[in-house]
C-alpha cells in the first residue's frame, strides 16, 4: 500500500480522535470531570503513551536497520561485480564471453531492483535472475586454465562468484520483509485513543486544535518514514543503483 496514503489515513484517524475527545468532553457528565477521574484517565493515557512511543521507536529503527542492510548489500554486490570482472580481465581473451555474461547478470539485477520497483514486493527469486547467474557460474567453471596466474584468476574468480550468489540471495529474501499490518493496525488503534484522551478535557479553543493537528502531522510522518524504508526501491529515500551502474560501465571498457 502506498505510504503517502496509509500516511494520510493515519493523520485524519488522529486528528478525527483528536477533535472527538474535544467534542465529547463538552457532554461529560459532572462526576466524571472530577479530579480523580481526570487523575485515572490522566495515567491510563501516560501508560498508551509510553507504550505507542516505545512501539514508534523500534518501528523506525527495524526499519532504518532494515534499510542500511539493504544498502551495504547493493554496495557489495556492485563491488563484487567490478572485482570480478578486473579478475576476468586479467585472465585474459578466453574470459571475454563470461564478462559478456557478468555484464546481463548485472543488467538483470538492476531491472528487478529498480526498473520494476513499483511493483509488490518478493522474496521469490526471479528465474531469468537465476539462470543468468548459474550461466555465470558455469562458464567459470569450464575455463581451462593455461599457467599458474589464469587458475589463481579462476580460483578468485569463483570465491567472487559464490559470495556474490549469497549476496544476491539475500537481496530477494529481504526485498519480501515488511510491516506487519495486524501490528500496525493495534498501533494507529493506541494513537487514536492517545489523542482522544488527550483531548477529553481540553479548552475548545484554536490553539488546542492547532496543537493537536501538529501532534497528528508528526505521528502521521512517523508512519510514512517506517512505510517508506520498508521500500528501499520505489521509496522517497531508494537506495542508490550507482555501485552496480558503475561496476557495468567497468565491464564495457
Amino acid at each position: 500500500m502506498d505510504p503517502i496514503l496509509v500516511a494520510v489515513i493515519v493523520f485524519a484517524l488522529v486528528f478525527g480522535g483528536a477533535l472527538t475527545g474535544l467534542s465529547a468532553g463538552r457532554w461529560l457528565p459532572t462526576h466524571h470531570q472530577d479530579a480523580e477521574t481526570r487523575d485515572a484517565v490522566k495515567l491510563v493515557i501516560g501508560l498508551i503513551g509510553t507504550i505507542a512511543a516505545l512501539v514508534l521507536s523500534l518501528l523506525i529503527a527495524s526499519a532504518h536497520s532494515s534499510f542500511d542492510t539493504q544498502e551495504n548489500e547493493v554496495q557489495q554486490l556492485g563491488a563484487h561485480i567490478a572485482q570480478l570482472n578486473q579478475v576476468l580481465a586479467s585472465y585474459g581473451p578466453e574470459a571475454d564471453s563470461v564478462r559478456a555474461q557478468l555484464r546481463r547478470f548485472g543488467e538483470t539485477e538492476l531491472a528487478r531492483l529498480w526498473h520494476d520497483a513499483g511493483a509488490a514486493p518478493t522474496s521469490k527469486l526471479a528465474p531469468a535472475n537465476l539462470d543468468h547467474g548459474e550461466e555465470l557460474y558455469r562458464k567459470l567453471v569450464a575455463l581451462t586454465p593455461k599457467d599458474d596466474a589464469q587458475r589463481f584468476a579462476q580460483t578468485r574468480a569463483l570465491q567472487l562468484a559464490t559470495t556474490m550468489d549469497g549476496t544476491r540471495r539475500l537481496l530477494y529474501e529481504q526485498a519480501g520483509g515488511s510491516l506487519s499490518w495486524p501490528f500496525f493496525v493495534v498501533l494507529v488503534f493506541w494513537l487514536v485513543t492517545l489523542f482522544i484522551g488527550f483531548s477529553l478535557y481540553a479548552r475548545r479553543n484554536a490553539t488546542a486544535i492547532a496543537a493537536f493537528f501538529v501532534g497528528a502531522l508528526t505521528v502521521a510522518g512517523a508512519i510514512f518514514l517506517i512505510l517508506d524504508l520498508y521500500r528501499p526501491y520505489s521509496g522517497l529515500m531508494q537506495i542508490s543503483s550507482a555501485p552496480i551502474r558503475n561496476a557495468l560501465i567497468q565491464i564495457g571498457r
